[in-house]
């Protein structure tokens, strides 16, 4: 099998990697494309210490189970289901878990990948794979209305336009609230702006301790600090940035302004997949470029670029077997 294995911090296409053999539960999925992301890079810079096939954004086939031969997504996260976390109703963070291409389990940067039946979501015939395959960090976006869902009237500053940023500021924009986006590259702004998001470049906004949430997408160590800068006291900051190394943060603003912190991480599936279908949240223009599978080198290259946005894989034969 074909796939891109990262160990010891170097990465390598590999041609003579087994099959995966699914477990009881399990699915085997036929991978047709998947998406490099902002942890992807971090995994790359020693985050979370992982070794094994990279990816977990995707779009396949399953081979089996009640969605054989149909167009699948999934949920990265593949919990015990019998803890005492997962029985409190909060799977996502068993401490058993296995997380697609991140912790313990290999990804989707291959021919073929395996999940529990669970986590799999089929996709509509009317929805692209180049589409489809945004629901997993599209997903994630739509865990911030999740964590707040009195966003409507709120003054909302996202910092951060790339990847991930892009996608939350739609949703955010979508549930109401008062956004402004604070990011670094003219270029992806004016995507924003285009959807009439309001916008400003970073170095010429000035931080005014306004925000009622500050949202940070930055994929960068200095997000929350910026964030800090920008909310309210009694404010509330989320986090979606995660980082490789342990940057040094000054907590005392927190415990000053009495400032809530959220972490927010994977998020709900339907509504990202029903928003796609309906075509509410736009993704096409964030597709910069895309690879075959064995070019995955040439493309990480080009993604670890912070001028460009979506890189997507496509995996070899992926359009075989089914049409839409």
């Amino acid at each position: 099998m074909l796939g891109v294995v990262l160990d010891d911090g170097k990465l390598s296409v590999r041609t003579d990697l087994p099959v995966p053999e699914p477990s009881v539960g399990e699915v085997r999925v036929r991978v047709r494309l998947a998406g490099i992301c902002e942890t992807d890079l971090q995994l790359l810079r020693g985050y979370m210490g992982f070794r094994g096939i990279l990816g977990h954004e995707f779009v396949g086939v399953a081979e089996t189970g009640k969605f054989a031969g149909e167009r699948v997504v999934g949920e990265i996260n593949c919990s015990c289901h019998v803890c005492e976390t997962c029985l409190s109703g909060l799977p996502t963070h068993c401490p058993r878990r296995t997380v697609l291409g991140i912790l313990g389990r290999d990804g989707a940067f291959a021919e073929y990948l395996v999940l529990p039946e669970a986590n799999l979501h089929p996709v509509p015939d009317s929805l692209a794979d180049e589409v489809a395959v945004f629901t997993e960090p599209l997903a994630a976006a739509f865990q911030i209305p999740a964590q707040c869902p009195d966003l409507d009237g709120k003054r909302v500053v996202l910092l951060g336009d790339g990847r991930l940023g892009q996608l939350c500021a739609q949703v955010l924009d979508q549930n109401g609230a008062r956004l402004l986006v604070v990011g670094k590259h003219a270029r992806k702004l004016e995507q924003l702006r285009r959807m009439n998001v309001e916008t400003a470049l970073r170095d010429a906004a000035q931080p005014d301790r306004s925000a009622d949430i500050v949202v940070d997408c930055t994929g960068s160590p200095s997000g929350f600090e910026d964030a800090c800068r920008w909310v309210r006291p009694t404010g509330t900051i989320i986090l979606k940035t995660t980082v490789a190394g342990r940057p040094e943060l000054s907590l005392a603003p927190i415990v000053i302004d009495e400032v809530r912190v959220i972490g927010s991480r994977c998020g709900p599936f339907a509504p990202a997949i029903r928003a796609l279908a309906e075509g509410s949240v736009q993704t096409r223009h964030l597709v910069d470029a895309e690879f075959p599978l064995p070019d995955a080198i040439e493309a990480f290259e080009r993604v670890a670029s912070r001028a460009v946005q979506k890189v997507l894989l496509r995996i070899p034969d992926s359009d075989a077997g089914i049409a839409h």
